[in-house]
């Protein structure tokens, strides 16, 4: 279903309920992910026998991939064709993920089912982003970025401590993945009959619009554009380090004895965080320094993850699990609201493709960096050196976006 020009307001408060569909839509969009997120390095001890870190975490190595590769596409194709088609070609692509995991027979199908997820997250989770900003205009954009990763975000700590306890009470697999069906019908059905399309909104603000256009949005975005290319390395960062908590953050806990359970509640205790906090990080974006929420944001990542494994306690390693998602909550609506407000919105897409593309790269250069690491060093030292790049980002964010542009003042 498609929305006219002549039906096409602005904001938040006109567009409330496709608003607060594409919201639970993002929900399901994150639990796909969150269905992995506790389990998978149990899985692949128990199930396959996997134990060494890098080959545990190729799982998010093709993730990473997968996704940032489809992140960029993504970008192109809502430029081109109905932005609702392509959320519900990522739906359709997503079905085929939980029956791969339930049927299983060794480590590949593994990692093929995490290409589906990728592609899947790829397209769904950036169609989604991409048409909240199209609703809400640009005052608006850091709480609808909020709203959205909120919902994404909680999603995957739930899913993540729910899967965790089902495997407590029996056993990793098939019952833990039953879910993801569940989850990909609701998500399509969803999609299919109530989302609608908001291509118009992009025609109407192109009109009102006084953004220059860039002649390469995707290098303007990477490298050239001070401002783009600053947030682009820290969302590339910040997603380098999430790929190091996604794979070895359980392994950290199992190796200090905590019980399944603990683990269940400490793996999805950061990503809850970060969820939650965005409800209110986001619109403080709309308000505040982006430049600043970056620097700090970036910097309370670095210093949580540091200390980490000098930690032993089950409080210790709590407290610093939710400084982290207070510090990823503080980045994350920005990176998103910030490239939007500093791109044309024909361009807009596009820009937020080619961010998304190198900031989910971070995935799989986290992930697999800090097999190897570990690997080699140990899980001390891939932890401290993850926290010690993150760091460096937000110097990197202080010293090199422009404070003379207003949208970052």
């Amino acid at each position: 279903m498609h929305i006219s020009n002549q039906q096409v307001q602005l904001g938040l408060k006109a567009n409330w309920k496709q608003f607060l569909l594409l919201v639970v839509v993002n929900a399901f969009v994150g639990a796909m992910v969150g269905l992995e997120r506790s389990i998978f390095p149990e899985f692949a001890e128990k199930i396959f026998g996997i134990t060494a870190a890098t080959a545990v975490l190729s799982f998010i190595v093709a993730f990473g991939i997968s996704k940032a590769i489809t992140n960029y596409f993504t970008g192109k194709l809502v430029s081109h064709f109905s932005r609702k088609k392509v959320l519900v070609m990522g739906w359709l692509i997503a079905f085929p993920i939980p029956f791969i995991l339930i049927l299983a027979e060794n480590w590949v199908w593994v990692v093929v089912a995490n290409v589906f997820l990728g592609v899947s997250q790829g397209i769904t989770w950036s169609s989604a982003v991409i048409m909240k900003i199209d609703l809400v205009g640009e005052r608006q954009r850091g709480l609808a970025m909020g709203f959205n990763e909120f919902a994404g975000y909680f999603s995957v700590g739930l899913m993540a401590w729910l899967t965790a306890w089902i495997a407590s009470q029996y056993g990793v697999k098939p019952y833990s993945f039953y879910l993801g069906i569940a989850i990909v019908i609701i998500g399509l059905l969803l999609s299919t009959i109530w989302v609608k399309d908001t291509s118009a909104f992009v025609r109407i603000e192109a009109k009102q619009s006084q953004q220059e256009k860039h002649k390469n949005i995707f290098w303007a975005t990477t490298l050239t554009d001070k401002n783009l290319s600053s947030i682009t390395q820290a969302g590339f960062v910040n997603n380098f380090n999430d790929g190091m908590m996604w794979g070895l953050f359980p392994m950290f806990l199992a190796k200090l004895f905590f019980e399944t359970s603990q683990i269940g509640f400490l793996v999805a205790l950061y990503p809850a965080v970060w969820g939650i906090a965005q409800l209110f990080t986001g619109r403080l974006a709309d308000l505040y320094s982006k430049k600043k929420m970056l620097f700090w944001g970036m910097l309370v990542q670095g210093i949580a993850i540091v200390f980490l494994p000098y930690l032993r306690s089950f409080e210790g390693i709590m407290f610093l699990a939710i400084l982290l998602g207070l510090g990823t909550a503080w980045v994350y609506p920005t990176f998103l609201a910030a490239i939007a407000t500093l791109t044309h919105p024909t361009q807009r897409a596009e820009s937020l493709g080619a961010f998304r593309f190198w900031r989910d790269m971070g995935y799989a250069v986290g992930a697999l960096t800090s097999g190897i690491v570990a690997d080699v060093l140990g899980l001390h030292w891939a932890i401290v050196f993850v926290g010690i790049v993150t760091i460096v980002s937000a110097i990197i964010v202080q010293v090199r976006m422009n404070t003379q542009k207003q949208v970052i003042l």
